[in-house]
């Protein structure tokens, strides 16, 4: 089978985190392009990959030798490179979130679908061994139906004040949409039903480095009674509950304790039993975090088979629409209108 040839461009912090993922795949997919403004990442990326890709601070320059890109830039400039990559007639897996507006998000849709090319958004979250048994199992009503859905996560991510990640403007809004995306977009997936109403606060007190929030509180109503809930932090100087997912079910419980490598099922706890008093059962374990190298290794099968990725860009782009009624209704203090918005909204786009 031939290989893709892989194209990386922005090779930054994300990039650099997850360039564990490229080794494991070198039956699919090759490296030959990799593109940053500063030479110096791109070489040192390109240091750790057996294939010695060409390196440049233009990202044209590598679009010659590859058939597919991942972008992994600031988010304003989503949109201008997905655009002149997709025209040039390569596959693109872009970073979260597709585009910082809905016009932008449209305008990528549109033109992948025009160049017929691969347009596939990274939410690794969904490739996530633990995250995926928890899906299987509330579809199962392995606890009975689910009536609640809670997701923390909790972390220091201080840059700054003149970096993107700190501005409205580039980053998109603050922590929530830029990090809060996943979550959204996993709750829409884990209760498989339709917004009905929410509401975000969010606040950069504990964040001072961000010009809008570094830390939210998200709520939300499914048309089937299931209530949603986020609390995502940037300001986390200590953690217990790190990464973790509760789903609250009329038999029990499912805990995603992401920080352990760990799925528990919880059932027959009463108030003031411990945790040690009342076992819970071991369903899944995990040792080592491989949801970037699924998500990769998706994205290719998706190109060699001409097949839709699971996380497309049209569900993305309804997962962003939540955010942004969210923010909407946040800055005129009311509670949020969901009713149209959630996966299938955005149908005539596909």
């Amino acid at each position: 089978m031939k290989k893709i040839r892989f194209g990386i461009i922005g090779c930054g912090n994300i990039t650099a985190q997850h360039s564990s993922r490229f080794e494991p795949l070198q039956d699919v997919l090759t490296i030959t392009g990799l593109a940053d403004i500063e030479l110096g990442r791109a070489r040192e990326l390109g240091d750790k990959l057996s294939s010695k890709p060409i390196c440049a601070t233009d990202y044209h320059d590598i679009l010659p030798h590859v058939d597919a890109v991942m972008i992994s830039l600031p988010h304003h400039l989503h949109h201008q490179v997905g655009i002149e990559c997709l025209r040039a007639g390569k596959h693109v897996l872009m970073e979260k979130p597709l585009a910082n507006k809905e016009a932008e998000c449209i305008n990528l849709i549109k033109t992948s679908k025009a160049a017929g090319k691969i347009l596939m958004v990274a939410y690794c979250m969904r490739f996530h061994p633990l995250l995926n048994k928890m899906k299987e199992l509330i579809n199962q009503k392995y606890c009975g139906e689910l009536f609640q859905l809670s997701i923390w996560t909790e972390q220091h991510t201080e840059r700054d004040k003149n970096s993107w990640m700190c501005k409205a403007d580039t980053l998109g809004g603050g922590q929530f949409f830029s990090h809060g995306c996943h979550y959204i977009d996993l709750m829409l997936d884990f209760v498989n039903s339709n917004p009905v109403r929410g509401s975000h606060i969010g606040t950069n007190r504990g964040t001072p480095w961000m010009e809008r929030e570094g830390t939210s509180n998200v709520s939300i109503e499914f048309e089937n009674g299931t209530l949603g809930y986020h609390f995502g932090t940037w300001g986390a100087r200590g953690t217990r509950l790190g990464y973790a997912f509760h789903a609250h079910c009329d038999g029990g419980m499912l805990e995603a304790a992401l920080h352990e490598g760990k799925l528990y099922c919880h059932r027959n706890t009463k108030l003031g039993d411990s945790i040690t008093g009342n076992a819970p059962e071991l369903i899944m374990s995990v040792q080592g975090l491989k949801n970037t190298e699924a998500e990769t290794r998706h994205f290719v099968d998706c190109i060699i088979n001409g097949t839709q990725p699971l996380t497309d860009p049209v569900t993305s782009l309804e997962g962003l629409q939540v955010i942004w009624k969210l923010y909407e209704a946040e800055d005129k203090h009311q509670l949020a209108d969901l009713r149209g918005l959630g996966f299938g909204s955005c149908s005539s786009l596909r």
